[in-house]
């Protein structure tokens, strides 16, 4: 499979949709006792690389509309905050440019995200903050970023720049999978992570997710199932502590750059991950970039 600039990506069914927007909706939920897979199976070809990406592209571009992210915005600017149902609707958009950001992360051979849209993911997440604590003035500004990036011709550039990756091979990816692991791995032998180290971890984590999120929408299998649940336990472990600190750093409590040690179960949890992932040898890759917030 070769790059392609604007080409058919392969549709998906409802149903398949349906089933990655359940795994996508429970991506951060723990559920206390679930395990890993044994062995834990790496292989993925290039074909279902492009699928998995396909499938991606098909969750965003089929589920987010423009016109209805911007009258959220207007919203925002005119009102400071969202009704319960519109909060709903904002968190299920965020959650397709998510779910897409680490598509082109994980399935791009350059492993990072287009500019443009990794900019538009940011910055609804920190309007995302901003309106859940009450931050009028934030949410103004915040609202007035993304509003700009949703004009007509940035709107263009992003979907066309989501469509033109230039898809990994197979060998690729897996060195990339487990170099990520490694640097998990590397986490885990710090006494202290700042904030920032801490939500390098987590995107780790969440890109992984995502990945077996849509592998198991794809083509659903136990294994599959137990690496999503497991991985989405972490996730959500490490989402709730990171809202934490975003409310103790906006509050004045502590500092998001102040180190501190990592909660006992999630430790245990990502330690768990790293033994049992079938690393090998270690080999360089470099760090991913433009990920976003």
């Amino acid at each position: 499979m070769t790059a392609r600039s604007d080409p058919a990506w392969e549709t998906f069914p409802p149903e398949t949709l349906h089933a990655l927007f359940e795994a996508v909706e429970i991506d951060d939920v723990v559920d206390p006792d679930v395990g890993l897979p044994d062995p834990i199976d790496l292989h993925c070809s290039r074909e279902e690389m492009g699928r998995c990406f396909a499938l991606c592209l098909a969750f965003w571009s089929e589920g987010v509309r423009r016109n209805d992210l911007l009258r959220l915005v207007s919203t925002l600017l005119r009102k400071g905050d969202l009704s319960p149902a519109e909060r709903l609707q904002y968190k299920h958009i965020r959650a397709k440019y998510k779910h897409l950001r680490f598509a082109l992360v994980l399935y791009d051979a350059r492993h990072r995200v287009p500019p443009l849209f990794s900019l538009t993911v940011a910055i609804m997440g920190h309007l995302q903050d901003a309106f859940r604590n009450g931050r009028r003035g934030a949410v103004t500004g915040y609202a007035l970023l993304l509003r700009a990036l949703l004009a007509r011709p940035f709107w263009a550039m992003v979907k066309r720049r989501a469509r033109a990756i230039r898809l990994d091979t197979a060998d690729g990816f897996l060195a990339y999978r487990k170099a990520e692991i490694r640097r998990l791995a590397k986490a885990l032998e710090q006494e202290r992570l700042t904030g920032h180290e801490f939500h390098t971890m987590r995107k780790i984590v969440s890109r992984h997710v995502s990945f077996y999120d849509t592998l198991r929408s794809l083509r659903p299998s136990e294994h599959h199932y137990k690496m999503s649940r497991y991985l989405s336990a972490i996730n959500g472990l490490m989402g709730s502590r990171h809202d934490d600190m975003i409310e103790q750093a906006v509050s004045g409590q502590r500092a998001y750059r102040t180190a501190a040690p990592l909660d006992a179960d999630i430790w245990r949890r990502v330690e768990g991950l790293v033994a049992r992932y079938p690393l090998g040898t270690p080999q360089s890759l470099p760090s991913s970039k433009s990920d976003g917030r």
